[in-house]
């Protein structure tokens, strides 16, 4: 079983409690990418939209999907990735796991196809937490904390993301990954 941190840090995971009331966040795993006394930024990782890079970027020429990486600023583009060979100024959030980048690098080697899906994941919007709001949602316990890698990351199936994170974390949150989405139907 793994010891459940219990404060947050860079390259953490925020898994939603199951009955969290938030439309945005149900059900959600936020990656951590930064978090200072000055707030949170954080990526959604398990919202996968019906749109596609190529579709908002018009030098894209392969389709990857796009993710809803929170509600703040969904006109904004993000990105994580396992690559940082191949993308200058990439920001390490975790052994192998790197945010942002040089964009044109980016462009580049998802059209060359150099850089795929398994080792990128792109997303519109972001997470946003002001200074002490999110420590105050963790003392309501509105999120679990997880620390995770980057293979699990890229390697889970998306729709089984929230529950593949917390059955890895095993005991009781092995548990409340079986909770119905509306307690009623139990």
């Amino acid at each position: 079983m793994n010891t459940i941190p219990t404060s947050v840090k860079n390259g953490d995971l925020l898994i939603a409690e199951p009955f969290m009331g938030d439309t945005n966040f149900e059900r959600s795993v936020v990656l951590v990418c930064e978090h200072n006394q000055a707030g949170t930024f954080g990526l959604v990782l398990n919202q996968q939209t019906d749109i596609h890079l190529s579709d908002v970027i018009d030098d894209i020429h392969v389709d990857l999907p796009l993710f809803v990486g929170g509600p703040v600023q969904q006109n904004t583009l993000h990105f994580i990735h396992r690559r940082p060979d191949l993308i200058d100024g990439s920001i390490r959030v975790l052994d192998g796991l790197y945010w942002s980048g040089d964009f044109e690098q980016i462009k580049q080697a998802v059209n060359l196809g150099t850089l795929t899906e398994r080792d990128a994941r792109f997303f519109i919007g972001y997470s946003g937490w002001s200074e002490g709001q999110l420590d105050a949602e963790l003392t309501q316990k509105a999120w679990i904390v997880s620390r995770t890698n980057a293979s699990f990351l890229f390697d889970t199936p998306t729709k089984e993301f929230w529950r593949g994170v917390l059955k890895r974390m095993g005991g009781e949150y092995k548990s409340i990954a079986h909770y119905p989405v509306d307690p009623r139907l139990n």
